[in-house]
């Protein structure tokens, strides 16, 4: 687009941080999307040079809008719609890392053990 200005929730969308538009809206709605450390509503209008942080499932992304785009693309072409900072890549990296180093913690079953368990719970009394 070769507007100067593209709404917020447009942009994330095309950029790919949210699935879909009602996603990136209620994000915003929420406080996860700031600019300039102040919460910004769906409708705020972004131009190149703006710096975000935006909070998703897949972490805390740091960005600096590179170029706008109301449409939604190819991932190659979202990539290009912003710039991630080395602090915030250094960031996403470690708290990938500690995750990846946290033991592992599975679910206790409730109720009752099937036959199945009961034989295999016999099976490791035994050993």
């Amino acid at each position: 687009m070769e507007g100067a200005f593209v709404r917020i929730d447009k942009w994330l969308w095309a950029a790919r941080f949210y699935k879909t538009r009602a996603l990136a809206v209620k994000s915003c709605e929420l406080g996860r999307v700031e600019m300039s450390g102040q919460t910004v509503k769906p409708a705020r209008e972004v131009k190149t040079g703006d710096l975000l942080h935006i909070r998703t499932e897949g972490g805390e992304y740091e960005v600096e809008v590179a170029a706008l785009s109301e449409v939604r693309g190819p991932a190659a072409v979202a990539q290009t719609l912003y710039r991630e900072t080395e602090a915030s890549r250094a960031r996403r990296t470690l708290v990938v890392e500690q995750r990846r180093l946290q033991p592992q913690v599975f679910a206790v079953p409730s109720g009752r053990p099937t036959k199945k368990d009961r034989r295999d719970l016999a099976r490791l009394r035994d050993r």
